[in-house]
């Protein structure tokens, strides 16, 4: 009934998986526990949902063990187009077009189904015997002693009566986050009166490796290439219209679909389920409590119209890492609060800053105002005109800018 662990993590989505086998490869004993049952997590049916990857991201899967299980199901992302406009008007003559070859390094990244992800991980957890998987565990409490350098300095309370201490608890578990609050942290948070639809459409035409993210008035539609003559959907609309495009029938919702999609794929069908969740920004307020850290949308949650979520998940699940080894190699507690203002200072301007900006794009893109159309068209211009701006947002898409932890180079 009793567990004693170095790191206890919360949430068995995609972050807390990562951070335990990144942790479990630096020789940490590990818990994840997950409030989702094991066969949830496990089902194969597809959903509709997938990531878009970046280069650095994909590092970190390849240095985890991972991308072998995964590549024969990874699209390569080999082009970004973006455009403005109108449905049914087409885009406006304004394009950005960004080339993985003005990089050099390979793909800009990868889109992968969410189904091959959780299965990937599930089996390297599996594999691992420094993790220890608590499947369908819901925590009720947790109880930290600061001073303790020990095992038990920190104590988490399971609904089913079992007890797991560690050094150090890591919530992983969303924008809602359970860690985060009964550790005391607040947070600060918007809804932007959007809703987001995803699915994934069978197409009649090859997609050609390219990603696009059209800006209408509305909110972003972003049209992104899986294997074979497949894209995955991940449409932006006011929360009213949403809820009315959802209600329809598959028939009546590729007819909504179709006028902002366009033709130049060809015909499209529905190649899985359809769902759709609220959009909001939530950020931390601070990312970590004394024997507590947060990773990914605990600690940072934003518009996915960049299409960065995970992946800054990801590098705070590769930072964390890095600075957990170095501070044991140090002699270090890894859970005093030295060690986890390490991890702060690294990870939280630079998720701020991404979060301002898919927020400040959001909103300049998500209107009809004339003269905003006039100047994001300029400016869409100005940046497709010069190689070094444009080459810049190419390695921002790829994950390659700022300070890259060890696992993402």
């Amino acid at each position: 009934m009793v567990q004693e662990h170095d790191i206890t993590i919360v949430g068995g989505g995609l972050n807390g998986p990562a951070l335990a086998l990144a942790a479990a490869k630096a020789g940490f004993r590990v818990a994840v526990i997950d409030a989702e049952p094991l066969e949830t997590r496990a089902d194969p049916g597809f959903d509709g949902r997938a990531y878009a990857l970046a280069l650095a991201s994909c590092r970190l899967l390849d240095a985890l063990g991972l991308w072998p299980a995964l590549a024969e199901h990874a699209q390569p992302m080999l082009e970004i187009k973006v455009t403005d406009g109108r449905a049914g008007e087409g885009p406006s003559p304004w394009m950005l077009h960004f080339d993985h070859a003005e990089v050099g390094e390979g793909p800009m990244g990868h889109m992968v189904e969410d189904r091959y992800l959780r299965h990937a991980f599930l089996d390297a957890m599996a594999a691992e015997e420094r993790i220890t998987h608590l499947s369908g565990e819901t925590v009720v409490a947790q109880d930290v002693t600061a001073q303790d350098a020990g095992p038990r300095a920190i104590t988490l309370h399971l609904a089913s009566g079992k007890e797991v201490h560690g050094r150090l608890l890591v919530g992983c578990d969303g924008r809602g986050s359970g860690t985060a609050r009964r550790a005391g942290i607040s947070r600060t948070a918007w809804g932007y009166g959007q809703t987001a639809i995803v699915c994934a459409v069978e197409h009649e035409l090859p997609h050609h490796g390219i990603a696009h993210q059209f800006f209408m008035p509305h909110g972003p539609l972003a049209i992104l290439p899986l294997t074979g003559n497949r894209c995955s959907i991940v449409w932006s609309e006011h929360d009213a219209d949403a809820a009315r495009i959802i209600a329809l029938d598959d028939a009546g919702f590729l007819d909504a679909l179709r006028p902002a999609f366009g033709s130049f794929l060809g015909e499209i069908a529905l190649a899985g389920a359809r769902f759709s969740y609220p959009l909001g920004l939530t950020l931390a307020n601070s990312f970590v409590a004394p024997r507590v850290a947060l990773v990914g949308d605990a600690a940072h949650g934003m518009h996915p119209i960049a299409g960065q979520g995970l992946n800054a998940g990801l590098r705070d699940v590769a930072a964390l890492a890095q600075v957990l080894t170095e501070a044991r190699q140090r002699g270090e507690d890894i859970g005093n609060a030295a060690v986890l203002g390490r991890y702060q200072q690294w990870r939280r301007f630079d998720t701020a800053t991404l979060a301002l900006a898919t927020d400040t794009f959001n909103r300049l893109f998500s209107n009809d105002n004339p003269a905003l159309r006039k100047l994001r068209d300029i400016g869409m211009g100005a940046i497709g005109a010069v190689p070094a701006l444009r080459r810049g947002f190419v390695r921002e898409a790829a994950g390659l800018t700022g300070d890259l932890p060890a696992l993402m180079r």
